[in-house]
């Protein structure tokens, strides 16, 4: 683990390599698992203050989802997670040609038409936090799905915490992430 700031970074994310291969593993993550995406209070604030442009980019059975239970509940474990979709998928998913799941938050961010409402938790993934009394942990979660994810970054020589410069930012500040950059490129030199 690297000591950054308040974090405690696994080195996992500094060594392993990762690209998202939206082409090759169609966004499951949006729609594989047992809950919601976690969301913090203050996501679940902005989204629900714009509902009325969301709304329209969602499909049918997620604008009656929301409608009638609001954008997100709280899951067995007692975290705020969004809605989702027959089980499944997360209330928030739309389908592209050939099935690929994409967020409709994400696309409308990249489109000008939203502020970025992407819950910090998808944003960051495969990023998993975990708070150890003042200190947060930043792990990184490795899922069969994303295996893809690990060749592509691997032939493209990129690492986790290079393709995640924008959501590590997002969260912890660009002067984090330069800590977090240095360290790496420290580390790395010392560990090939």
């Amino acid at each position: 683990m690297l000591l950054i700031k308040d974090t405690l970074v696994s080195l996992d994310l500094v060594e392993r390599f990762f690209v998202c291969d939206l082409d090759t593993c169609l966004g499951q993550c949006c729609i594989d698992g047992d809950a919601g995406a976690p969301l913090l209070q203050e996501e679940k604030e902005a989204i629900d203050a714009n509902i009325d442009t969301i709304l329209p980019l969602l499909n049918p059975a997620a604008q009656r989802i929301i409608k009638e239970e609001g954008t997100s509940y709280i899951d067995e474990e007692g975290d705020l997670v969004t809605q989702i979709v027959e089980g499944r998928d997360c209330v928030f998913t739309t389908y592209a040609e050939g099935g690929k799941c994409l967020c409709a938050l994400e696309k409308a961010y990249r489109e000008g038409k939203l502020p970025q409402l992407k819950p910090s938790s998808c944003h960051l993934y495969p990023v998993r936090l975990k708070k150890y009394g003042d200190l947060t942990a930043v792990n990184l979660h490795r899922w069969k799905i994303c295996k893809c994810a690990e060749i592509m970054g691997r032939t493209k020589k990129i690492r986790a915490y290079e393709f995640l410069r924008e959501p590590l930012i997002r969260k912890f500040g660009r002067e984090w992430y330069d800590e977090l950059s240095r360290t790496a490129s420290e580390w790395l030199s010392q560990h090939p």
